[in-house]
């Protein structure tokens, strides 16, 4: 992006943090104890039982380092609700006691890579070739049925938009904005974020657009925010946020209806600040008082692999979030930069977890995504995320994400745009050999009454038994009735011989024990519905669902 003076970079900090005296780093850790918002949540408790206690948003007075404590990992509830969304082992939030082995898995580059490349003219505008999602958007709209993609066309010159029937094979339809080109904004830009909004009561702004650029009145970058009723044709600008970094983003929390704004700060290089509110419009403006500091890079992050620079610091460059189920999956863009103009940007996807909102729980700490060093790769360096995170196509979860092949200078040469596959629910999973483990869940509570799992255990056999709170079993819910499971698949009913469904159970504390030999344990839910249908969020949605959440279980997987 535009090469921006270390002077300019703490002018941002400052406008953020309401720094008064100079430009050193004591001034942005003062400015973290400003008092907290009057209106923030007193106690709110979220829909998993967890308790957000003021100050909401935390007012953290420094960054660090160490990684980020996460305190309901420390002090989960006593009981758990689990009404919403599929449960994830990504944490031991729902685990009291295992003997099963966790794995986290990567996603899996998809064979067709790229599947967007700069061809037309108005994407060779520019420094270099450029067709990449740099946080953008990519979503599957329920209305019209189709994948739906906006991205950086031409370098830093435009937005453009691309539709796909299978998330695949992408076109670029000449529309009328800018008559035969794909263009639907044409604006010089830095990071921009395209957002389906589910809850606006207003169709003609069903869609958010929140570009970095550089309006008149601003000093240096800061957030445009326009509407839309198609993604094609959008208002003029409607709200412009105060001075802020290059590569923020925003996203949408449904689990407490907030926007989020992910600030880029120049604290210990790159790092995030974080800005929430419930209305949009008014959310692009804000007192100092009203950002936190969040969340940076960390000791556990990857250093860059070559000995000539390993011992630089990583720096987070970016910090996109969505939700998926039952929790919030942040998508950690890591940069790993000795800063020299002679080595090219090197940045790859990490992922964290928060059930939150706010902290983030990050165990694995290699790329989820990363970049392919091997000669002729298109994403040799500078891999960056897309908006909305993922979306949920039958039994996977598509990524898409941008990157850069290789040139002699750190700006790389055409940028294009990929996916990757993973599982669905296949973040981390519970594993078992031919020695049987098991798996016994805190105590939950639902209102459901049939329990599923996403299983792997085609050469093996998972079996699942429920416990009252003091650890007796409840019948008929036995392991001795349960009907074994010996398939692999992402939604499958647990059943019990003398029970049609959990209803004798529902709304009561129980525990959960799972048996699992020779397979691979990925997530458990209880749906009101047969159907499996979870009721948790869908990321940036998918073939079959109608809105933000999955209210359809098994047709959504068939469709």
């Amino acid at each position: 992006m535009k090469r921006v003076s270390q002077r300019h970079l703490f002018c941002h900090m400052l406008v953020f943090l309401a720094t008064v005296a100079c430009y050193g780093l004591a001034n942005v850790r003062s400015a973290q104890a400003a008092a907290p918002d009057a209106k923030q949540p007193d106690g709110l408790v979220l829909s998993n039982g967890i308790r957000l206690t003021p100050p909401w948003p935390p007012k953290p007075k420094s960054l660090s380092r160490e990684p980020m404590a996460v305190p309901y990992l420390e002090h989960p509830p006593a009981v758990i609700p689990i009404d919403v969304g599929r449960q994830l082992f990504v944490d031991d939030f729902l685990v009291e006691k295992t003997t099963l082995r966790r794995t986290f898995h990567q996603a899996r580059p998809h064979p067709a890579n790229p599947v967007l490349k700069p061809d037309r003219p108005w994407e060779r505008q520019g420094r270099m070739p450029c067709a990449m999602v740099f946080s953008d958007g990519v979503w599957y709209d329920p209305q019209d049925q189709v994948f739906k993609m906006w991205y950086m066309g031409g370098y830093v010159a435009s937005t453009c938009y691309a539709f796909s029937r299978d998330g695949i094979h992408w076109e670029k339809p000449a529309l009328d904005v800018e008559p035969g080109t794909n263009v639907v904004v044409r604006q010089w830009r830095d990071s921009s974020t395209v957002w389906l909004d589910h809850h606006d009561p207003d169709p003609k702004r069903r869609w958010k657009m929140f570009a970095v650029t550089t309006p008149p009145g601003v000093r240096g970058w800061a957030i445009t925010l326009r509407t839309s009723p198609d993604g094609i044709h959008w208002t003029p600008v409607i709200a412009t946020s105060p001075s802020i970094g290059d590569r923020t983003t925003v996203f949408f929390n449904p689990f407490r209806n907030v926007w989020v704004f992910s600030l880029r700060i120049g604290f210990h290089g790159r790092a995030r600040a974080y800005r929430e509110h419930a209305d949009v419009v008014a959310g692009m403006s804000w007192r100092p008082e009203e950002v936190s500091l969040w969340v940076e890079a960390d000791r556990l992050d990857p250093h860059h692999p070559k000995p000539e620079y390993s011992q630089i610091e990583p720096q987070l460059y970016n910090l996109d979030a969505m939700s998926y189920e039952s929790l919030m999956i942040g998508l950690f863009s890591i940069w790993q930069w000795p800063g020299s103009r002679d080595v090219p940007k090197r940045n790859e996807i990490l992922l964290g977890f928060s059930r939150d909102g706010f902290h983030w729980y990050r165990p694995d700490r290699r790329p989820f995504i990363g970049v392919n060093e091997s000669e002729g790769a298109w994403n040799w360096g500078n891999v960056q995320s897309a908006g909305g995170g993922c979306l949920v196509v039958g039994d996977q979860l598509y990524f898409y994400y941008s990157g850069r092949a290789r040139k002699d200078s750190r700006w790389q040469n055409d940028c294009s745009t990929g996916m990757a596959t993973l599982r669905r629910d296949g973040f981390a999973s519970m594993d078992a050999g031919q020695e049987e483990g098991t798996l016994t869940t805190r105590p939950v509570r639902f209102r459901g009454n049939h329990l599923m799992v996403n299983v792997d255990a085609a050469q093996g056999e998972l079996a699942a038994e429920i416990l009252d709170q003091d650890g007796r079993v409840v019948e008929p819910f036995s392991r001795a009735n349960c009907l074994s499971i010996r398939t692999n698949a992402t939604l499958t009913p647990v059943k019990w011989k003398g029970a049609d469904d959990l209803s004798a159970v529902a709304g009561k504390p129980v525990r959960l024990r799972f048996y699992l030999r020779n397979g691979s344990l990925y997530a458990f839910w209880v749906s009101p519905t047969a159907d499996g249908a979870s009721y948790g969020y869908v990321a940036a949605g998918g073939p079959g669902f109608t809105g933000p959440t999955d209210t359809a279980g098994v047709r959504a997987k068939r469709q």
